[in-house]
């Protein structure tokens, strides 16, 4: 069933649903509404156990991850229905579109880093670092070259024989355009989870969830990264970036941040836990949240940008 909540504009106005739910939009009265006029929040989908790792293909369409499940899915930008694209999915946790349009996914079931083409045949890009496995890849993001930036934090799966970590600490990679080198690009974050970058390569976010906080970095030539500076005292699961430059992170529903760091809206989710968000559909101006066992959408009036 659809379930629907009305924005509002107003400030500080406060929308009563049913039984006692209380949601509150607030956003800058500087701004003009991010919020299309009118748009409803949309629940698609109640029926999974933990969905993650939302991410737009070239066509719009939107591919998402029930992990317990062990299952990507697909959310279709045309028909607004959601189908099964693959099953298993090695426990697929992040996902995001490479240039060639092939999906990419951490696969956190054996720490491995997957391509996935228009086939569903699998290439494995990456399961290990100095020989020694990888914490669990959990978000990631491509660079205008094709270079692959990813989290890699530890958080222990019932389905894993381990215990423990191997690498002494929780990092962020990056994975050359070429495919030959990977290498640690910061290495003094708690535990990294959330990641992506502006369009024009130059500049990368990473939530450090462990800490609450989450930090701006300037993307050098060779892809490491310098300047790092606290963008905000707010961690994150997921994230996404519009076209306006405004950064969105998860948690508590969806909070979404300016380029100077300042708070602007704020979209309520029901569920306990929003783990993830990314733009869609035709125009990318569709958000769609993954939030526990459930998906949303919210026609907005900026749009997503890649």
């Amino acid at each position: 069933m659809i379930s629907s909540i009305k924005p509002t504009f107003n400030p500080f106005l406060k929308i009563v649903l049913g039984t006692s739910l209380f949601l509150w939009f607030s956003c800058s009265a500087q701004d003009a509404p991010l919020i299309a006029e009118g748009a409803e929040l949309q629940q698609l989908s109640a029926e999974y156990s933990f969905t993650e790792g939302p991410a737009m293909a070239p066509n719009g369409d939107v591919f998402f991850t029930d992990q317990p499940n062990d299952r990507i899915l697909k959310w279709s930008a045309l028909n607004n229905t959601v189908s099964v694209f693959m099953e298993p999915s090695g426990r697929s946790n992040g996902l995001y579109f490479d240039n060639d349009g092939n999906l990419l996914a951490c696969a956190d079931e054996k720490n491995q880093l997957w391509r996935i083409d228009a086939d569903k045949e699998v290439t494995v890009l990456i399961d290990e670092y100095e020989g020694k496995k990888l914490n669990g890849p959990n978000d990631l993001w491509v660079d205008t070259k094709g270079g692959i930036y990813f989290t890699d934090p530890f958080y222990k799966r019932p389905y894993w024989t381990r215990t423990e970590m191997e690498l002494e600490s929780q990092q962020v990679y990056y994975f050359s355009p070429d495919k030959n080198n990977i290498s640690v690009v910061a290495d003094d974050l708690v535990q990294p989870n959330g990641i992506i970058g502006s369009p024009d390569g130059k500049t990368l976010y990473v939530a450090d969830i462990g800490d609450k906080k989450t930090y701006s970095y300037s993307v050098n030539t060779d892809g490491s990264l310098s300047n790092k500076t606290l963008f905000t005292n707010l961690g994150s699961d997921g994230m996404t970036l519009d076209n306006k430059g405004n950064v969105y992170l998860t948690g508590n529903g969806v909070i979404v941040f300016n380029k100077e760091g300042e708070k602007i809206l704020h979209i309520p989710i029901e569920q306990k836990w929003t783990a993830n968000v990314t733009f869609g559909g035709k125009e990318q101006k569709t958000l769609f949240i993954t939030a526990m066992n459930s998906v949303y959408t919210l026609e907005m009036n900026v749009k997503g940008v890649r």
